[in-house]
């Protein structure tokens, strides 16, 4: 067992203390099998309500000299770094009602959005369990492995091609605007909007839950059988391309996609 391992360990001990806190796991790059040098722990706990800040900060303390408590940028957490081996913690605190509500939402509802729909389902699904007070946790991670809905599939796959570019005010036609105006802020923003769509269609078409925002193109190469022609090469395009280019490859990636979506 590694120092980090140990740090881990003893930091759960620390949090199962709370009779609010219902699970405690690490998620993200850690059990994704996409972890390198500069990943960080991804530690979820879930709770019924959140523990009290001071108690947080204190334990925090033990590990970290200069933790920041309370942060509610995305999830609400406490960030830092363990001060003997200088790893990366990031600690969110989320609500039973809410991953319920996603998982419903979602996996059993089938309901799409526009990019990124399946995030938290596969946030669940690839999980470690380190406390599980009652099988809360495990039960709810067991809905998440059932086969990819077919249903839901097929609404992601509707309604984020349909927003690439065939209806109006789509994101093609957003970013045609930008560049018109050379409005570079838009143009990236825009961009990095229809990536979100495209790549929430390709794993869709795979029947693959969605890994989130990082590596995107190495892992479809590596996990998707269902590719349009060019991926690698037009995606760059249009995330690195100049603003010029941004329309074309825009244009060539919505084309090529079309024809991996007129056969699914």
């Amino acid at each position: 067992m590694t120092k980090n391992e140990e740090l881990l360990i003893s930091t759960v001990g620390d949090y199962k203390k709370f009779d609010e806190v219902k699970a405690v796991v690490i998620s993200g790059s850690s059990t994704g099998k996409t972890e390198d040098n500069s990943s960080d722990y991804d530690i979820y706990i879930y709770c019924t309500k959140e523990p009290d800040v001071d108690e947080r900060k204190k334990i925090a303390l033990k590990y970290s000299d200069k933790p920041e408590i309370d942060n509610h940028y995305f999830e609400t957490g406490d960030v830092y770094y363990l001060k003997e081996t200088g790893k990366p913690i990031d600690i969110m605190y989320r609500s039973l009602e809410s991953i319920e509500g996603n998982i419903r939402w979602v996996w059993e509802g089938c309901n799409a959005s526009l990019g990124y729909t399946t995030c938290f389902v596969y946030n669940v699904n690839i999980s470690k369990i380190l406390f599980d007070r009652d099988g809360w946790f495990k039960n709810l991670q067991e809905k998440t492995r059932r086969s990819f809905p077919e249903l839901l599939a097929k609404n992601i796959v509707t309604k984020n091609f349909n927003y690439l570019k065939d209806v109006m005010f789509s994101y093609y036609d957003q970013l045609k605007t930008a560049v018109e105006r050379g409005d570079y802020v838009s143009v990236n923003h825009r961009s990095a909007a229809f990536l979100a769509s495209y790549f929430d269609i390709i794993f869709a078409m795979n029947k693959l839950l969605h890994p989130g925002e990082k590596k995107l193109v190495e892992y479809a190469k590596k996990h998707c059988k269902i590719l349009p022609e060019n991926f690698e090469q037009d995606v760059n395009a249009l995330a690195l391309g100049d603003v010029e280019q941004r329309l074309a490859a825009a244009e060539k990636l919505t084309e090529n996609i079309r024809k991996c979506v007129q056969n699914f």
